[in-house]
């Protein structure tokens, strides 16, 4: 079975996936004249201020349960992990993939707000991919194929979102526990099952008030301190800038032969960790509360740099600076040893325990407690939102049939799906927990692999309407409005949602029925 997936996540981690990538985060930001720079501050003032309601959630509570999706075990043990098989030029290739993919969350997240709908039972909002593709062309010949693209999505985010994806992050979590404090992996899976089980149910209020409260502070305590290391040690600094640029590009003869390693570890990381691209940011941004899809695709494109030019940067340099790094040959621990920095124990596995060693240096003893704690609700708060995404592509599954998530609908279609979602990823968490990181990390790569395939080449056919929406967004903040949405005179069609709501208030009209699914 580990020969079939190796083979499998090999195939789908090709270098087409790779340059389809690339390639679609330099298409997207020249099309949208690079959204991700011309309109930086007005990411960040739209992160600030949004509105919320019975049915969506804030703008900033979209980002943060965004984030909570991409901050995981990919920004401490993904670093490491591309450090480790890359050189230290893929954190340089995972830069590249953040800036470019900036631009095609954009894209990904506004086509999700453009295309959401109300949940006809709960009353949330709910979009992604399966939506918007399904959606998108429902006016033309293509429609059916498009319904079956969709469904198709739907069916490998539930797979990758409620079994491959929770096992990476539970192992990366019980590895660092059990590395700080002995603590038994099948204790850590438990216990994350009892809390997980507890934010689930709740839904996706209690969701996203969850990770606005944790998110936000893990992630500035985890950089503010992972800075420190870097400026005690800033002496090291233009070594290890120098070390990057040159890692990335072959300049530097003991990693000539592992460029393409770097290239392939980057961007492979780098997806993991921001998932630009992946078509999961589109769950999210579908949810909030926002009077034009611009502003949370906007919003989103910013979560891409923090994701990955805050956190993963922070985790990169930590461990560079510190010498806790090491580089084999062969994208393989068992390969030969190209280079290291000389803090690193013998023995010491591929993973979070670089950013342990690395902390080490200067906090003697507390660098493991505080990964262990960081990656703790890192990956808690990334499993969680896992289920959410599997939930909502399951519902659109489901269609009609989907239950009432609290309480089940016991013996029938929708609820019977439901609580077998819920026990494949409470499973996937302990099994995750106990399993190999090796074996860990191919599931997660293949899940994350499909999704990016799937999502990249549909959006690179459905992305109009998102320019259409920045082009409107844009035109009229040069009127000096709060910009509101009105599908119908750009010429959108299959925004149901939208048609819906006052063009001139932004508000629903109450005459019209709300749709709802």
């Amino acid at each position: 079975m580990t020969e079939f997936l190796d083979t499998l996540n090999s195939y789908i981690w090709s270098n087409a996936l790779i340059y389809l990538c690339l390639a679609a985060g330099v298409y997207f930001s020249v099309r949208s004249r690079f959204v991700q720079v011309r309109q930086f501050k007005e990411m960040i003032r739209l992160m600030l201020k949004g509105e919320k309601s019975p049915s969506g959630v804030s703008s900033f509570q979209a980002l943060t349960m965004s984030l909570a999706g991409r901050v995981g075990t990919g920004n401490i043990a993904g670093v490491a992990t591309a450090i480790a098989f890359g050189g230290p030029g893929a954190l340089f290739w995972m830069w590249t993939v953040a800036f470019l993919g900036a631009s095609t969350s954009f894209v990904e997240c506004t086509l999700g707000q453009i295309y959401k709908t109300r949940d006809r039972i709960t009353g949330e909002y709910r979009g992604g991919p399966a939506y918007y593709l399904s959606r998108a062309m429902a006016h033309t010949k293509a429609a059916p194929l498009f319904k079956v693209y969709g469904l198709i999505f739907a069916a490998v985010t539930v797979l990758a979102c409620g079994l491959l994806l929770p096992s990476v992050q539970s192992n990366s979590m019980a590895s660092a526990m059990n590395q700080s404090w002995g603590v038994s992996k099948w204790v850590v899976g438990v216990c994350t099952v009892i809390l997980l089980a507890f934010v689930i149910i709740g839904g996706v209020k209690r969701i996203a008030a969850f990770a606005s409260i944790v998110v936000p502070f893990m992630a500035v305590v985890y950089i503010a301190l992972a800075m420190v290391i870097v400026i005690a040690n800033a002496d090291a600094l233009p070594g290890v800038l120098k070390l990057i640029f040159e890692s990335a590009f072959g300049l530097d003869a003991g990693f000539g032969a592992i460029v393409g390693a770097a290239v392939m570890w980057g961007v492979k990381r780098g997806i993991y960790s921001n998932e630009a691209g992946q078509g999961t940011g589109p769950h999210a941004a579908a949810a909030a509360e926002v009077s034009h899809p611009a502003k949370q695709g906007l919003v989103q494109a910013f979560a891409v740099y923090v994701d990955t030019l805050f956190i993963c940067s922070a985790t990169g340099f930590l461990i560079l600076s510190t010498g806790a790094y090491r580089v084999y040959e062969g994208e393989s621990a068992t390969g030969a040893v190209l280079a290291e920095g000389g803090a690193l124990p013998a023995d010491v596995e591929v993973g979070p325990t670089f950013a342990q060693v690395g902390f080490d240096t200067l906090w003697q003893g507390a660098g493991s407690s505080f990964i262990a704690v960081s990656l703790a609700f890192f990956c808690l708060t990334t499993i969680i939102a896992y289920y959410y995404m599997a939930e909502t592509n399951l519902r659109f599954i489901l269609g009609k049939a989907a239950p009432v998530p609290v309480p089940l609908i016991r013996g029938t279609v929708g609820g019977n799906a439901t609580i077998l979602l819920q026990a494949l990823i409470l499973g996937s968490v302990v099994s995750g927990a106990v399993s190999t990181a090796t074996e860990a990390w191919t599931l997660g790569d293949i899940g994350v692999g499909l999704m990016a395939w799937l999502n990249i080449i549909g959006i690179i056919i459905l992305q109009q309407p998102a320019y259409k929406a920045l082009r409107d967004y844009e035109k009229q903040k040069k009127q000096g409005l709060d910009p509101i949405f009105d599908p119908i005179p750009l010429g959108i069609v299959g925004a149901k949602f939208w048609e819906t709501r006052d063009p001139v208030t932004g508000k629903e009209r109450m005459a019209v029925p709300t749709p709802v699914e």
